[in-house]
């Protein structure tokens, strides 16, 4: 199976499960004549016409506008669609507005920005101590502890260098040192809402705009010596709806919250994946279970292998932005949750 977008497992699934819904020896069953679709309005059957000039016809009676019903996707699919339309338009007439010389609310430009950069080092945190982190953990240094000192490391550069460009942005705009093209970016950012680009290169990918993001930057496999390769992660949907519901530990893995699923909603019940409410395009994930667990045991019934990303743009042409695949249960066929675009993400827009 090849094409042009068909670049992972997740790209095939989409294309084998197209084939399997509309390709195969049902559609010369006589007793049950194939549709593609129907409605009130028309019905998408496989075309019988005799010679070119009926295929051309019928082919002008098609419907010129198809709700996404008509593909498999749930109606918040469109909804979703405009939604990302419009933010991208109007992202575009921010831009086009005028940066310099005009007014805001009675307060110069200038003063806008420097009383953002100000509001926004009143609350960045300090860097982290990784030097006591390392000696809490100077004796047993495992690959979670590892992990832990890349992300501080990572978090620390990102909060020097938010605390860095503002500073030396206050400077440019009292006139006291020269504006280079990053604090012109930084101050564009600013004055517009947005992520400065400056920092998004060493945050974590989001989509949020500048005000989400500061909130989200404010809120804080080897221990049976099994092979990497030889592992893998059981993953399950608790009882738990809200973290502050947890009273202990699991007694292996962890628990995981934040996660927001799209294109289906889980049902607390019945304890499965179930059809998106109308006009709800993302809900919240009761708490998730993760528990590291050898390959040959896990053996999974009635559940849909779930990507998880870190972002609603999913992943890119290269793949990036898959984190891994979480198993939900169902109690559907799980072509329908594919068709639906079914996922999870980190975090919200």
């Amino acid at each position: 199976m090849y094409g042009g977008r068909v670049i992972d497992d997740f790209d095939r699934r989409v294309v084998k499960t197209y084939m399997d819904e509309y390709m195969g020896d049902f559609l010369f069953d006589t007793f049950q004549p194939f549709n593609f679709y129907t409605d009130e309005s028309f019905t998408y059957a496989p075309i019988a016409a005799p010679n070119r000039d009926e295929f051309i016809a019928t082919i002008d009676k098609l419907p010129l506008n198809n709700t996404p019903e008509v593909f498999g996707l749930h109606s918040n699919a469109e909804i979703g669609y405009y939604t990302t339309a419009v933010r991208e338009t109007w992202a575009h007439l921010i831009d086009l507005q005028p940066q310099t010389g005009a007014d805001t609310g009675g307060i110069s430009r200038d003063e806008f920005i420097d009383r953002a950069a100000v509001d926004i080092l009143k609350k960045l945190p300090k860097p982290f101590d990784i030097w006591r982190v390392k000696k809490a953990y100077q004796v047993n240094i495992t690959p979670i502890c590892v992990v832990l000192l890349q992300e501080l490391e990572r978090y620390n550069r990102l909060i020097q260098r938010m605390e860095h460009t503002l500073n030396q942005l206050r400077k440019a705009l009292a006139g006291e040192i020269g504006m280079d093209a990053v604090l012109d970016n930084v101050a564009h950012a600013l004055f517009n809402g947005q992520l400065p680009d400056d920092w998004r290169k060493l945050a974590p990918a989001t989509c949020k705009q500048l005000g989400d993001w500061i909130e989200h930057l404010l809120i804080a496999c080897r221990k049976n010596n099994w092979p990497l390769d030889r592992s893998t992660l059981f993953t399950s949907v608790t009882r738990f709806l809200r973290e502050d519901e947890i009273e202990e530990r699991p007694e292996a893995g962890c628990y995981v919250t934040g996660l927001y699923l799209q294109g289906a909603r889980w049902d607390p019940e019945n304890r499965c994946l179930t059809r998106s409410t109308p006009k709800v395009l993302v809900e919240p994930l009761p708490v998730l279970s993760i528990v590291p667990i050898e390959t040959h045991r896990l053996k999974l019934q009635n559940t849909f292998r779930t990507p998880v990303y870190t972002t609603s743009e999913r992943r890119n042409a290269m793949g990036v932005g898959l984190v891994f695949e979480a198993d939900l249960r169902t109690e559907e066929h799980s072509s329908l949750w594919v068709l639906q675009g079914v996922c999870l993400t980190m975090n919200l827009d």
